[in-house]
């Protein structure tokens, strides 16, 4: 398996939206779930949002509303669509591709929301 890639990060001013990528390569048809994470500075990372193959999706409960995780298989493909952001919400964004014996991470994709 290789390092899954993130995009689409960047500087947004409060209340706007920016959509991060996250592209699997390897084992595809043996992902278990793909997820982003989370980390502020002076922060552990957290969860915000991760999707499963079956396509259940959950959310870190302040996020709900306001954050969208979808896949797009055929493109290998995990999205995160984050609207109204907010100052709270500048970190660093990973991926994460959950495999049955491995889970790997993407080296994380700086968003930060300005006033």
């Amino acid at each position: 398996q290789v390092q899954p890639v993130e995009s689409g990060g960047g500087l947004v001013q409060a209340g706007g939206s920016l959509r991060l990528s996250c592209a699997a390569s390897g084992a595809i048809s043996s992902i278990n779930f793909m997820g982003w994470y989370r980390q502020a500075p002076g922060k552990k990372r957290e969860l915000v949002a991760a999707i499963r193959s079956g396509g259940s999706t959950n959310y870190a409960d302040s996020l709900k509303g306001r954050f969208t995780i979808s896949r797009d298989n055929a493109k290998n493909t995990v999205y995160l669509q984050m609207n109204s952001l907010k100052l709270e919400d500048t970190a660093v964004y990973y991926c994460s591709i959950g495999y049955p014996a491995l889970i790997l991470w993407g080296q994380g994709i700086q968003v930060t929301v300005s006033s």
